[in-house]
Formats: structure tokens, C-alpha cells, sequence
């Protein structure tokens, strides 16, 4: 069954695709005033989401002392759940992917031998002026840019930033959706794709049953009052579905519910129960993947807050 499973889920996603989210679909991530205290080299801002801090600073942690390539992907959420613990954070940091990944083998973010172009799209939104007003997720894209660039060697020039700034592209919900749209069309076997998102994030009722917990997980756009959240169905037929065979695409989704946020078909949760022995650590198969993603005619398109059930942390 589970060598079918895995034989299925490579069929129905060609890409090799691998998200990290801030917190379980059940959770709410945080947002820390003061970044420092995760000791970024020349942090960019003050305030930044707790998630992309911490992981940044175990990334850089491990740079420093080149042991990235001999981390395994348990101890990363191990590194990566105490930072957040010893900051006053409590969620559980969460992975899933495309592939049933053996959590003690090595991290890796970018294609093999570094072949084929490197890509990034990074969305930070902050709501300037609406109820839920963030002041952090700026920054958490600049200094994850600037991660991309001095230790991935990524060009800043594939860096495409998105970010309700009035400078970047603005992170509304046909823009987000377009630069899917686009790292589908461009990126080919070889290529290494990267998408963070620092914003606010949602869940919705559940309409075509893929869910196990009855729950469609949503990002949130800038214009989502007007024009829908952007839920987790949509991203999985736009982005994850059609990625071509061959590119290595790793996403950070840092917001509240985002467990399962590309719906992506193996997880693995960072909790008390790994903690003492890593050994045990193994992904979990989603119950309902296999029912089909349909689309929705009126998917994500809540008209106010209450209804929409976005988080307001």
C-alpha cells in the first residue's frame, strides 16, 4: 500500500517539492519586535516573523561551521523548534513534501551539483493600514534574499520580490497567482525554485473533501477583502502540480494554519514525541490526498473577516 502510495503521489507531482511552515494547520504562528535576538548577520529591520528568523539563524548557524550538507532534515526542525521554544514561541515547526523524505538524511535546498538556474519568489505582506497590521514580513524577505544570494548563489536578479511596499510588485492575489504562474513556465529540470511567504494565513471549509481535518488552508492576499483569500486546492493546481519533472523547489510558508498549506501529500511534525529519539521520526501519508483537487468556482472568495477566517495574530 505504501509503495503504491508513494508511486502515485511521484505520478501525480513530477517536481521534487518540499515545504517548511511556520506552525501545524491547527496553530497560529507569532511575530518577534526585535530579530536580533536570533543574531542574523546585519538583520534587516527590527521585527520579523518568528519562523523565517529562526530558520535563518540555524541556516546561518550551520554556513558558519559548514555543517549543512551533514543535517539531517529531523535535526533541522529540532534546531529550528528550539529556537522558537527559547524566544517564547510554541508552535511545531512543520515539513511535507512531495517525496516520502527519510527524515535523518541531509538537507538539501538546491538541485544537485548546483545545475540549472536558481529562482526565487518572496512575498512579504504587512497590511499597511487594515485591521491585522503586521510590521515584520518586509524584512523577512529582505534578509531572506539576502540568504539566497551570499550563501545559495542565487542572482539577485532571479530574486523577484513582492511586497505591499508601494516600491515591489504588490501582493495582490493575481500577482501572487501570476508569479506561480510564472515559476511553473520558466523553471525546467535542473532548475532550483524558492518561494517564502511572510504574511497572514487562513483556513476555510473544506469543499471537495481533500482534507483530513475538513479544513482548506489559505494565504492571504493583500486584496483579499475584494478579491478572496488564496487557498491551498488552487495553489497545488497553479504551483505545485504542474512543476516540471526534475526542478527542486523548496517553499517556507511562514503564517498561521500552514501546516499543509501546498497540500502536499507526506508530513512530518516537530513535537515532544520525536524530541528525545530521532530515529523514530517518519512522515505521515494524508488520509484523503488522493481525492481529486477540483477547482471551486467561488474558492477563497470570503467577503470580510469573519467569514473569511483569517488569523489576526
Amino acid at each position: 500500500m505504501e509503495e503504491q502510495y508513494v508511486q502515485e503521489a511521484s505520478r501525480l507531482i513530477p517536481a521534487e517539492v518540499t515545504m517548511i511552515a511556520a506552525c501545524q494547520d491547527s496553530e497560529e504562528g507569532g511575530d518577534i519586535s526585535d530579530v536580533r535576538r536570533f543574531h542574523l548577520p546585519d538583520p534587516k529591520g527590527k521585527a520579523g516573523g518568528a519562523m523565517s528568523s529562526a530558520i535563518l539563524s540555524v541556516l546561518y548557524q550551520h554556513d558558519q561551521s559548514g555543517t549543512l550538507d551533514e543535517t539531517s532534515w529531523v535535526k533541522l526542525l529540532a534546531q529550528l523548534s528550539l529556537q522558537l521554544n527559547q524566544t517564547g514561541f510554541t508552535q511545531k515547526p512543520v515539513l511535507s513534501s512531495s517525496r516520502l523524505i527519510d527524515m535523518r538524511k541531509s538537507v538539501q535546498f538546491c538541485n544537485k551539483n548546483n545545475q540549472g538556474v536558481k529562482r526565487a519568489v518572496l512575498i512579504g505582506i504587512n497590511y499597511t493600514g487594515q485591521k491585522g497590521e503586521l510590521t515584520g514580513c518586509w524584512n523577512d524577505c529582505r534578509n531572506m534574499r539576502e540568504y539566497l544570494v551570499k550563501i545559495q548563489g542565487f542572482k539577485r536578479d532571479n530574486v523577484i520580490m513582492i511586497m505591499d511596499d508601494g516600491v515591489h510588485f504588490s501582493p495582490t492575489r493575481l500577482n501572487i497567482i501570476t508569479a506561480f504562474k510564472n515559476l511553473v513556465k520558466h523553471s525546467v529540470d535542473g532548475d532550483t525554485v524558492f518561494l517564502h511567504f511572510s504574511g497572514h494565513g487562513g483556513k476555510t471549509i473544506d469543499l471537495n473533501g481533500d482534507e483530513d481535518d475538513g479544513y482548506d488552508e489559505t494565504l492571504i492576499p493583500v486584496d483579499f477583502r475584494t478579491h478572496g483569500q488564496i487557498v491551498d486546492d488552487e495553489i497545488f493546481e497553479i504551483l505545485v502540480k504542474p512543476m516540471a519533472k526534475g526542478v527542486k523547489m523548496t517553499c517556507l510558508i511562514d503564517s498561521c494554519h500552514s501546516g499543509t498549506a501546498l497540500d502536499l501529500p507526506f508530513t512530518y511534525t516537530y513535537d515532544d514525541a520525536h524530541a528525545k529519539d530521532h530515529n523514530k521520526a517518519s512522515m505521515r501519508m494524508s488520509e484523503n490526498f488522493f481525492i481529486p483537487h477540483q477547482k471551486i468556482s467561488k474558492m477563497g472568495k470570503q467577503s470580510d473577516d469573519k467569514d473569511s477566517g483569517w488569523c489576526c495574530c
